[in-house]
């Protein structure tokens, strides 16, 4: 990625700024009441601050989260020595349409091309999703993960780090549901048969920091996501007056959001929120997403116990698997339209 090509190239609009502002007041939860004794007051006054932050950020950071450190300098060790191949050797386990897990480097972002390499990962395989985003098709496709040669424990690596991610998921998810007033296990059915998926990022160092983004401005689509990065840095998260915030790195915290789908789920009390990636001159970052999904046949709706006249549906229901099938599609081809967002199935006032 030496030279920089147009494709890199963001609006005007969108470029970053060089200077930025770090998260003052950015939420830092420590999940320590999880792991003792149950002390009621303690998890009640974890579920107030899981709830604030949400509502006010959509993003939050969590430590004492109960994954062992060296289950994640393993998958970051490994995602190091896999990105550091030649490119010929990570094109081997290319994504294709038809291969949709495996190695990318020319993945888009509202069209513009973004400034990464990524390795995708399905956690439960086969992954099962609708062959097309056909409303009429009922055909589901397998879908199988591509493993390198090099290095040889990444599948065992993401395997246990997979497992690691659904636990801590599955325990935020209690932490929200009770934030909204529900039954912890409110959520759990819809990922009895979950289709989540581990990313691997590597953002190159660029000469052009100002013009181009490790991943442009965007929402994530599914429920929740679960980040480990670097001590680089690099991840924006727009507050809610508009401000472009960057997100200091805490050793060993986890970043969390709220996706579209908990924005649906809560009849937007809880709002999935623009975020992105700078990148660096000088230095290379790293970064692991896990993307907390439902299973393919879950229809996406408002919740009923947080709907009533005086707070009405505001989203018509719409089919995860189909959803996804779309948005797949669109980052295959370049399209002139925009991407399948949330914002298509809200029921106007």
């Amino acid at each position: 990625m030496g030279e920089v090509d147009p494709a890199f190239i963001q609006e005007p609009e969108h470029r970053p700024r060089i200077s930025y502002i770090e998260g003052e007041g950015f939420p830092l939860i420590d999940l320590a009441p999880l792991h003792s004794s149950n002390n009621v007051s303690a998890i009640e006054g974890l579920v107030k601050e899981v709830g604030k932050a949400c509502k006010e950020w959509g993003f939050f950071q969590v430590i004492n989260h109960g994954v062992p450190l060296e289950k994640r300098q393993k998958i970051d060790g490994d995602s190091r020595k896999f990105f550091e191949q030649s490119l010929e050797e990570k094109r081997k386990v290319r994504r294709t349409e038809k291969l949709v897990l495996g190695y990318y480097d020319t993945e888009h972002t509202k069209n513009v091309r973004d400034w990464k390499e990524v390795f995708d990962i399905a956690v439960e395989e086969p992954a099962l999703i609708p062959a097309s985003p056909d409303p009429d098709d009922k055909e589901i496709t397998e879908l199988y993960n591509q493993w390198p040669e090099y290095p040889p424990e990444l599948r065992e690596t993401c395997q246990d780090y997979g497992q690691e991610m659904v636990k801590l998921a599955r325990k935020l998810f209690e932490l929200i549901a009770l934030s909204l007033g529900l039954p912890a296990d409110r959520f759990h059915s819809f990922f009895k048969d979950h289709n989540s998926y581990i990313r691997l990022n590597h953002y190159p160092p660029c000469p052009t920091p100002e013009l181009a983004l490790g991943v442009g401005r965007h929402k994530d689509g599914g429920a929740l996501t679960i980040l480990a990065q670097d001590d680089v840095g690099g991840l924006e998260v727009k507050r809610k007056d508009g401000e472009w915030i960057r997100v200091k790195p805490t050793p060993d915290a986890y970043i969390v959001n709220v996706g579209d789908i908990i924005q649906v789920w809560s009849n937007d009390k809880y709002e999935s929120v623009e975020h992105r990636a700078m990148v660096n001159p000088e230095k290379e970052r790293f970064s692991v997403p896990f993307f907390f999904n439902p299973a393919h046949y879950t229809m996406i709706k408002p919740l009923e116990e947080l709907t009533n006249e005086q707070n009405p549906a505001k989203y018509r229901a719409y089919s995860w698997g189909k959803f996804t099938a779309s948005k797949r599609r669109s980052n295959f081809q370049k399209l002139n339209v925009e991407n399948l967002q949330i914002s298509h199935f809200r029921i106007s006032d």
